[in-house]
Parts: C-alpha cells; sequence; structure tokens
C-alpha cells in the first residue's frame, strides 16, 4: 500500500516519533494507523526496557498547585542535554498535572493513570519519550503538601531544586522568601526537637573526639563539646538558620516577628542520592547526535 504524506504527518503528531520511523511502521501495518501506533509503542517499551538499567540522575523538579495543595515531582534523564529537550520538558509539565490532579498514592499509581492533555498513560508515554529522546527516563519521585487551612508557599530554583511550604500567619511574599531559603540552605528539619536523636549522637561523638585531642580538662573539653552541638543545631535546623537575606536575623526570630510559624516543609533536588556515573562529554554529545 502507498503511504501518503498526510498518513505520515498524522502518526507524526500522535506519536512524536521522526519521519522515517512513522513512515515505516506505516507500511510494516499496510496503512493501518493505529495498529502502527501499536507497533512503535511496543517497540518503545522494547527501547525502555534497554535503556531501565542506565543511570538517569539528570532531569527536573516541576511544580503544580493552588491555595489549597501542591506537588513537586521528579523527572529523570540520564544528561541534562536531554532534560532541556522540548519533549521532555512537555513530558514532565504533563506528569506534574497528572500527579496534582489525580492526587495518587505513590509513583506506580500515577504511571498507571491517563496523562494530563493525553490519550495513553503516565507510563506509556514516557516509554515513547525513551524511544524518541534515546536516553532512559524515569519518574522518581513526587511530594504532596496540602495547605489544611494554612498558607502554602512553593519556589523552584531554575528546575533543579523545589521546595513546598507550609506556613501559619505571615503572608504570600513571605512564604515565598521562607521557600528560597530553604532551597538554599537545606534544613534537615523545622525545630531543635525534630533533630534526630542517632543524628546527634554521631556528631557528639565526632566533637568529642577532636575535642579530646586538645589535652584539655574533661570539664572545658564538655562545654566545647555542647558549644559545638549547639552551634551544629543551628545550622541544620530552619528556626536556627540565619535568614539568608538577613544572616544578622534567624529565620525563627524572622517568623515570631512575623506572627507566622512553619509547619511543614518539603525539599526535592534533581538527582540527590543517586551515585552519577562519569561521562565523557564528547562521547555523550556524538551519542546524542547518534540518536542514543
Amino acid at each position: 500500500m502507498e503511504i501518503n504524506a498526510g498518513l505520515v504527518k498524522e502518526l507524526r503528531e500522535r506519536t512524536g516519533a521522526g519521519m522515517m520511523d512513522c513512515k515505516k511502521a506505516l507500511q510494516e501495518a499496510d496503512g493501518d494507523i493505529e495498529a502502527a501506533i501499536e507497533a512503535m509503542r511496543k517497540s518503545g517499551v522494547a527501547k525502555a526496557a534497554k535503556k531501565a538499567g542506565r543511570v538517569a540522575a539528570e532531569g527536573v523538579i516541576v511544580h503544580k498547585g493552588d491555595a489549597k495543595g501542591g506537588v513537586l515531582v521528579e523527572v529523570n534523564s540520564e544528561t541534562d542535554f536531554a532534560a532541556k529537550d522540548a519533549h521532555f520538558v512537555s513530558f514532565a509539565d504533563a506528569v506534574a498535572a497528572t500527579a496534582f490532579g489525580g492526587k495518587p498514592a505513590d509513583v506506580a499509581t500515577l504511571s498507571a493513570m491517563k496523562i494530563q492533555g493525553g490519550a495513553s498513560s503516565v507510563e506509556e508515554a514516557r516509554q515513547q519519550l525513551v524511544a524518541k529522546i534515546g536516553e532512559n527516563i524515569g519518574i522518581r519521585r513526587f511530594v504532596r503538601v496540602e495547605a489544611d487551612g494554612a498558607r502554602l508557599g512553593a519556589y523552584v530554583h531554575s528546575g533543579r531544586i523545589g521546595v513546598l511550604v507550609r506556613m501559619t500567619g505571615g503572608d504570600e511574599a513571605l512564604a515565598r522568601d521562607i521557600a528560597m531559603h530553604i532551597a538554599a540552605s537545606r534544613p534537615v528539619c523545622i525545630t531543635d526537637s525534630e533533630v534526630p536523636a542517632e543524628l546527634l549522637r554521631q556528631e557528639r561523638e565526632i566533637f568529642a573526639a577532636k575535642a579530646a585531642e586538645t589535652g584539655k580538662p574533661p570539664a572545658i573539653v564538655e562545654k566545647m563539646v555542647q558549644g559545638q552541638i549547639a552551634k551544629f543545631v543551628n545550622e541544620i535546623t530552619l528556626f536556627g538558620q540565619a535568614f539568608v537575606k538577613d544572616p544578622d536575623t534567624s529565620v525563627g526570630k524572622l517568623l515570631a516577628a512575623r506572627g507566622a510559624a512553619v509547619t511543614r516543609f518539603e525539599r526535592v533536588e534533581v538527582g540527590e542520592g543517586i551515585e552519577k556515573q562519569a561521562t565523557d562529554f564528547a562521547a555523550e554529545v556524538m551519542a546524542q547526535a547518534k540518536g542514543g
């Protein structure tokens, strides 16, 4: 059967695949566009499976939300080059919209949902994107924060770091400022009462060992350790940290002065906790030029 340009164009618009791939699929399906789409999806599954073991530690953080709640979604790629691809950006945005609107319980549930603005599931769209871009693409995680009657602040820095803050009192500008501060300063928790006991124990042991090396009396060593622990706690707690816009005041004092309090925050950074592989940049560019 002769495959005309109009049929190829329609298949390209529906799948986002290359012209030659579309033409080949249509030829193999004898012009049946639905059969061609199914075959391309199966091909996408095969390509996605081949690339599933490859480390995807780049990507984007996308925020979607309103006054009642918000989500941050991390979608990963293997390279920063792919993370800037228009198709990848569009996919990540649609995934975040799906997560926000559909309120899935976990990534598996999200992957099975129909993607926002599309006809396929999130997982099917991911597989098609893997086939198109030539890299492993993954939806790593998402976090949701409900307002529960409070105020929500959100901030995304260069698509790499995302923060959601739930705050009572204050105003919208303060909530955003606190979100920006969290993005920059990476607090572990809100107050000293929330610092994990095991973390304190580990730090105390380290400080005590170093202080003991000074040869000073035990009472002095203990005071040194207590001072270092206090400094450490201030460095890792939101309320104890110096506010990035005014280092002369702590976040806790700023909030108190404004009649506000943070009750929850979530900070998500692209690739955190993933062991990245060293990549030869020239080889990476060559691989991209060859379509993976």
